[in-house]
């Protein structure tokens, strides 16, 4: 009788009940898409409604941004105490309720709190769901379940901004906000009835009952209960986060943290500005809402393709390449297209390549860290990364009000992609998976 539950789980196919929690964190990765750009979607209405200029609406983009840099390094470390789905579970509620609470705001300030609290959730859910992700997985789909994840993000945003268009096109940009805390809620009782914690974490933590809860989650995936587990592992608790910069993993922390902070930068430039730059063309809100979802709907075929191309090639070259691709790209974007449909078809192509670094950049760091570390180690790369890239819609902002022209503006955004390839380039020929 096998004496290791994850051994079993690396070995054999994925079960109906693995490929439904890849599926429900597909989906919670897709609201999230939702959630951060609903302020890009409701941007133009804001700043026409309240009279703010770029310098200010740019701050407004930023909020729930540096929200999640917060909340993926105090949950990504609650997440490995408590386990996935507790954290995830509390960051649906906080997500609901900071949608809520921006419908109602009525000036700037109360705007950008609400949106910081909604960040708080997103934060916490992207590590959480990283890591439930990897640990749900076999050892041969781990990469593609981890990227089909991030896919969910230009998921959401495609179909969350084609609602969003036909909402702003009868209502208020308020109703973007109700529909997210809908969406949020609904996901609640999803989480509790198709996405059980993880057999990984149960092992490492060990609760009480962790034997039982191990052999009922295995018997539902169609495998042969344990009579034990294994040795356990080292559980130390003085200061996970040191453990980051061990002399296994301190370079691969420091260049997977550099590549992600500075690509994200580039990536929330095209995501968050869109809808401001296609209106201030002279085009309708609902317009630059259908162009922000081109570049969600490019997003996903770069997620998609890269996902299936792990199949072949190895994940990190794949990063590299698309990474290089979006600094081209995004300097294209810059220079804007003669027609909306050439806008569109821009911004897909540049969706495509930033997103594809971003998905990449997930399935390293699924792969980089042990089970104990994973989503502390998730939550510090993403906390610190969006931390900086917070910086991206509010330097941009600034680079507009300052009489900056778009091109040029784009050409300086897109320098994020190109430090990251640096980053990542320091890791080619060396081991970036532990085992």
């Amino acid at each position: 009788m096998a004496q290791d539950p994850q051994t079993i789980l690396d070995r054999e196919p994925m079960s109906a009940l693995q490929w439904r929690v890849v599926a429900v964190m597909v989906g919670l990765n897709a609201l999230d898409g939702f959630d951060v750009l609903s302020i890009s979607f409701a941007s133009p209405g804001i700043a026409k409604s309240w009279g703010i200029d770029r310098a200010a609406l740019g701050l407004v983009l930023s909020m729930e941004l540096i929200g999640m840099a917060v909340g993926s390094l105090l949950l990504g470390r609650i997440a490995d105490r408590i386990g996935r789905r507790a954290t995830i579970l509390s960051c649906l509620l906080v997500m609901t309720a900071g949608m809520l609470g921006a419908a109602t705001a009525h000036n700037v300030q109360i705007l950008s709190g609400w949106r910081f609290f909604t960040g708080l959730g997103i934060g916490g859910m992207l590590a959480s769901t990283n890591a439930a992700v990897a640990e749900a997985a076999n050892a041969r789909r781990r990469a593609l379940c981890v990227i089909l994840m991030a896919a969910g993000y230009p998921l959401g945003t495609i179909i969350g901004g084609s609602i969003a268009a036909v909402l702003l096109h009868y209502h208020g940009w308020q109703s973007v906000f109700v529909f997210g805390a809908i969406a949020s809620a609904s996901f609640i009782p999803v989480v509790l009835l198709a996405a059980p914690e993880s057999i990984a974490f149960l092992v490492h933590k060990r609760p009480p009952d962790a034997l039982d809860r191990i052999n009922r989650l295995l018997a539902r995936m169609g495998h042969a209960p344990v009579d034990a587990l294994p040795d356990a592992p080292d559980t130390r608790r003085n200061a996970p986060l040191a453990d980051l910069f061990s002399p296994m993993l301190a370079r691969r922390t420091i260049m997977l943290t550099l590549a992600y902070l500075t690509h994200i930068m580039t990536f929330y430039f095209i995501l968050k500005w869109i809808p401001k730059i296609v209106v201030d063309m002279g085009y309708a809100p609902s317009a630059a809402a259908g162009v922000l979802v081109w570049c969600s709907t490019g997003g996903a075929a770069g997620a998609l393709l890269l996902g299936l191309l792990t199949a072949r090639v190895r994940v990190l070259p794949l990063t590299l390449v698309a990474m290089a691709a979006s600094v081209a790209l995004v300097i294209l974007f810059g220079r804007g297209g003669s027609d909306l449909a050439s806008l569109s078809m821009v911004a897909a192509a540049a969706g495509f390549a930033t997103n594809a670094g971003v998905v990449g950049l997930y399935a390293l760091v699924a792969r980089a860290f042990p089970t104990g570390l994973r989503a502390t180690a998730t939550g510090f790369v993403i906390g610190i990364g969006r931390g900086g890239s917070a910086l991206a819609p509010a330097l941009a902002g600034l680079l507009f009000a300052a009489g900056q022209a778009l091109p040029m503006v784009a050409v300086l955004m897109s320098l994020g992609s190109a430090i990251a390839v640096l980053a990542l380039l320091a890791l080619v020929g060396r081991p970036v998976e532990a085992h």
